[in-house]
């Protein structure tokens, strides 16, 4: 099939042999692993984990593309395993419906991926890990530490309910059509027990967000009207510090202040 890629669902097929082996190797599916692929696109990730899984589910939005999968994967060398083809947007997809203890991959469409990860926020009591391939900047986000240029909003909320490991940086080439960017292959894992608790996430939700709204401003006035002065003295947290200074830790002891 000559599927050409359609620019407003953010397809980059992945076509390199090498990079493919290595990001199922870091997987490590097992047959019996109830495993979801979101955007499985013409097989590159699809067709080795077949090979190892008794049943693989998939989440797809493009209908050309599952129409296409429909036939494919009724050819004999897939004949042995099961594929469930969810024709559905990942955004809206309920993905607490397929059970306990999933295991979620894919080539994550990068204009859409950073909703995605929040939405499998929702999802993660379920979850049992999550491997991506995502923009490399993107990973190095999720990653950040505290005071340094990458962290933000997404590395907090990210860290605060995953442990997560960059894993593979994948060259612009390995894909068809090529993007503009490097990308990278991520390892998250849910924290099995919360290394700091908010006691209303909402709240813990809300401190960030207006916290990372204007970065290069400090506490005192990104927090104005949520935190004032003898909220930071209390806190023995300075209100000239930036966001990206604060750990999660600190995040969450502001919330629960606030509480």
């Amino acid at each position: 099939m000559k599927h050409i890629a359609k620019k407003r669902f953010g397809q980059n097929f992945l076509t390199d042999q090498s990079v493919i082996a290595s990001l199922v190797e870091a997987i490590s599916p097992r047959p019996d692993d109830l495993m979801v692929e979101i955007g499985p696109g013409l097989g590159a990730l699809t067709k080795p984990l077949l090979q190892r899984l008794k049943l693989l589910h998939v989440v797809e939005v493009d209908r050309d593309i599952i129409a296409w999968m429909q036939t494919e994967y009724r050819k004999s060398a897939y004949l042995n395993n099961a594929i469930n083809i969810h024709n559905a947007d990942a955004l809206k997809f309920d993905f607490t419906s397929l059970g306990e203890n999933l295991r979620v991959t894919g080539n994550l469409p990068y204009n859409i991926s950073t909703p995605i990860l929040f939405h499998l926020l929702d999802n993660v009591s379920h979850i049992t890990d999550m491997h991506f391939m995502l923009q490399k900047e993107v990973v190095e986000r999720m990653v950040a530490e505290p005071s340094t240029a990458a962290y933000g909003r997404l590395s907090v909320m990210l860290q605060y309910r995953l442990q997560m490991d960059y894993l593979i940086t994948v060259p612009p080439e390995a894909f068809e059509p090529a993007p503009k960017v490097e990308s990278a292959f991520v390892r998250c894992v849910p924290h099995a027990s919360l290394p700091f608790i908010a006691k209303d996430e909402a709240m813990f939700a809300k401190v960030v967000l207006a916290a990372f709204g204007q970065r290069r401003k400090t506490l005192r006035n990104t927090l104005k009207g949520l935190l004032e002065d003898d909220g930071f003295t209390a806190l023995n947290i300075s209100s000239q510090l930036r966001a990206e200074n604060l750990s999660v830790a600190d995040f969450v002891a502001i919330a629960n202040y606030l509480n």
